[in-house]
Parts: C-alpha cells; structure tokens; sequence
C-alpha cells in the first residue's frame, strides 16, 4: 500500500494544495519530538524537492529550537475528504527569520498573516504516500481568526515581547534565537 518517491508528483502536488491541515513534526537526539498542527493557508511548494511554511507566533516555538540543533523535519498530510491518503515529506529543514537575507523573497509567497515569526525551509528527500484507509472523514468549515486577532491586538512591539517571554526556549530548554534573529 506505502509507496516511496524521490520526489513529488504533480498529482501530489495538487493534493497538497487542497488540504486545509498539516502536521509537522521534529526532535533532537535528545529532545521530546514535537508535532503541530498547521494550517492558515501557510504552505507553499516551491518544487517538486522544496516547499516552504509560514510559522505564525504560538504558544511555544519547539520546531524553530528543534531545527537549529537537528534540521530533520516530517510534515504529514491527511486526506479527510475524498479518496484516502496520507502523504508524507521527509527532509531537512532550516529557518528562516525575518532578519536573514532570504525573508523578504521566501515570505512573498505567503499572503500577509500577523504574528509570523519564521518561515521553513523544507528540502524534501523522500515523500511516502500511505492507504489512509484510517483516516475519519471530517469537513472543513472555515479558518479559526484567533491567532490572527491575538497577534493584530499585540502589535509588533507586544508580539516581540511576547516572544521574549514565552518563544525563546523549547520546553527542553533548548534556544529558538527569535530575539536575535528578529530584532
């Protein structure tokens, strides 16, 4: 049923682009592995070995931390609509703040949603596709605006200090460097 490839096809490609909801997870040797829910419309495909994701202002920050220390990062789709399937990039990764050089370009693909903190980047090296045959079938019925009018109600200044507060370690106490990197 699981099937390997070198790359994404562009019958995954478009799969991808219909999806509402990703998860992306990673560790390091020796941290807790983190998975997190992604949506907000903030993945994009660059080609068929690339793809890069907006990471917006949250609770914690573990994948920036992760992928500083260790850039192995797997982003799953799932279909919960439609035929079956779920699909999976296995790559390395690296992030990108608003300070490095490559911002301003990468963060053009992205429509402007507040609070963005870090955009990913993702060199994809195996995508696996799986039955799905599990998978529950849900409907989606609309984006939540919280995050987005938490982060506008912040303001930069608050957002910055927000992140000095609660973003600028994992829970492992390992260093995400947002205040470096974005200030």
């Amino acid at each position: 049923m699981g099937k390997q490839f070198e790359a994404l096809s562009d019958r995954l490609i478009e799969f991808i682009a219909e999806q509402k909801i990703f998860f992306v997870g990673t560790a390091t040797g020796d941290s807790r592995v983190n998975i997190s829910p992604k949506g907000m419309d903030s993945f994009r495909i660059l080609n068929n070995n690339r793809a890069i994701w907006l990471n917006l202002t949250g609770s914690g920050n573990e994948t920036s931390a992760h992928i500083q220390h260790e850039p192995r990062m797997t982003i799953m789709f799932c279909a919960f609509e439609g035929p079956p399937l779920v699909l999976r990039l296995y790559g390395t990764a690296r992030a990108i703040h608003k300070n490095d050089d490559d911002w301003e370009e990468l963060h053009a693909h992205f429509d402007l949603l507040p609070g963005a903190r870090q955009i990913f980047d993702l060199s994809i090296e195996l995508v696996q596709t799986s039955c799905g045959f599990g998978v529950p079938y849900y409907t989606y019925t609309g984006d939540r605006e919280l995050l987005s009018d938490w982060a506008r109600k912040k303001g930069d200044d608050g957002l910055i200090d927000y992140w000095e507060e609660k973003n600028q370690f994992s829970i492992d106490k390992i260093s995400t460097n947002i205040i470096a990197k974005n200030t």
